[in-house]
């Protein structure tokens, strides 16, 4: 298992442990890049009107479209890392 992976896992695992919960706008961003980690661009058509949480997921993974999966991994463990420093 490469470097960046295993630091990846141990981001997903730390971000389950924080003291309090991140804002909405920072899960979303956490979502986003965890999806365009592990499972690339976006697929599927994006969600109706009245499915308003699968709709916000849907747009936070489509705004990483073309992202490469190591750099979604460095931008999702950069981002528990400082969620990690402000929320203590």
């Amino acid at each position: 298992m490469s470097d960046l992976k295993a630091r990846f896992e141990q981001a997903a695992q730390e971000v389950q442990q924080l003291p309090r919960r991140p804002d909405n706008d920072a899960l979303l961003k956490l979502y986003g890049l965890y999806k365009q980690a592990t499972s690339g661009d976006v697929t599927g058509t994006r969600p109706g009107i009245l499915d308003m949480q699968g709709r916000l997921k849907y747009d936070a993974w489509a705004k990483l479209k073309g992202l490469s999966p190591e750099q979604a991994m460095q931008d999702y463990i950069a981002l528990v890392e400082q969620l990690k420093a402000t929320v203590k």
